[in-house]
């Protein structure tokens, strides 16, 4: 692997011009290397795209080229909006990607110096700022067409297709343990929730727009100084979608302050942090919401953490095949917890609402 990293690199950089290469961050999906080069010794990100994720991986750079492009143009027009979006950096022949002889998708982009990312919310500052940066993206690209944007990861957030996923693998499974019977209560006792967003967009009440996808809190980099957010990365996800999956998973990372791989019998929603959430997001993104984006703000806040949870839990039914694990039961406990957050946002059901009314 070490090779075919090198090998990669070099189609970016002169390979006399490469310093230093380690593995960086700990996303689940792609591999991701940290890439010194150049004689100012400037820093890069280095990504293989997955191919069992990303079937059509120049599709992903292509929907990264468009809002790189956009978003840049705006921010010259926009000094002041406080955003760094992150850039391309093209290959030695003027590409924005290389492929490898095995047809495996490799990228690079600038590193955002002075920043860094999180996995668990650490200060109320840090959960508004959460919120502030994700508005402002929205707002960046609200006037974006979806259109020019690809489907990079179709049924990607639509969760009646992974509830139809679960019931074909779980048709097939053999394992009968308390926690597995439990998940499999779990999800049957909110089949019928499982609509509220998609019957919401064909009714015509919510809209297709560009979103991240994937607006996590460990994908919002801040600046080591000041503690404010600068940016959205893993922008993998960007693709046409409903506003409201990028509201639900950020509230959904950002309120469970113990993170994804927390016990599930600690695992809570914190109705401090969802309202400073809100209350930034808000103050960004009031000029495109919709009456009807509002209404769905709670079912969103509840349904992506319970999507996430069964997309968790089809995977360990499935033999791991998707999320990165290491123990075979780590997808169980990811689901677990996943559904101990969606049953804490069920019973503060009444304090979210009235959170959701007062800041909207």
């Amino acid at each position: 692997m070490a090779d075919e990293i090198l090998t990669a690199a070099a189609q970016f950089f002169a390979a006399a011009a490469i310093r230093d290469i380690r593995a960086h961050g700990s996303g689940r999906v792609n591999e991701t290397f940290l890439v010194t080069a150049g004689d100012d010794g400037g820093r890069f990100i280095l990504q293989r795209l997955s191919p069992a994720v990303f079937a059509r991986p120049e599709w992903i750079m292509a929907n990264l080229r468009v809002v790189e492009d956009h978003v840049r143009q705006k921010l010259r027009r926009e000094p002041c909006t406080g955003f760094i979006m992150a850039q391309i950096r093209q290959t030695l022949d003027g590409r924005d990607f290389y492929r490898d002889s095995e047809g495996a998708c490799w990228r690079m982009l600038h590193f955002i110096a002075g920043s860094r990312t999180f996995d668990t919310v650490q200060s109320p500052l840090q959960a508004a700022e959460a919120g502030r940066i994700l508005g402002r993206f929205h707002r960046l690209i609200s006037d974006l067409d979806p259109a020019l944007l690809h489907d990079t990861l179709p049924g990607f957030h639509i969760t009646p297709a992974y509830l139809a996923r679960y019931d074909e693998v779980a048709a097939a499974g053999r394992q009968n343990t308390a926690d597995i019977r439990y998940c499999h209560e779990f999800v049957a006792r909110r089949r019928d929730t499982v609509h509220v967003l998609e019957n919401a967009r064909r009714k015509g009440e919510l809209v297709l727009r560009p979103i991240h996808g994937d607006p996590k809190l460990s994908n919002i980099l801040f600046d080591e100084n000041s503690g404010l957010a600068v940016s959205l990365i893993d922008l993998d996800t960007v693709k046409p979608g409903l506003i409201h999956y990028d509201i639900g998973d950020c509230l959904r990372s950002c309120c469970n302050t113990l993170g994804e791989e927390a016990s599930p019998a600690d695992v809570y929603f914190d109705t401090t942090l969802c309202r400073l959430i809100l209350q930034s997001y808000l103050a960004e993104a009031c000029l495109f919401l919709t009456p009807h984006d509002r209404r769905y703000f709670y079912d969103a806040a509840r349904l992506i953490p319970f999507e996430l949870g069964l997309r968790f839990f089809t995977d360990f039914l499935a033999g791991n095949i998707y999320f990165k694990t290491s123990s075979p039961e780590q997808n169980l406990h990811r689901a677990l917890a996943q559904f101990a957050l969606t049953a804490s946002i069920e019973k503060q059901q009444p304090e979210i609402a009235r959170i959701i009314s007062e800041v909207i």
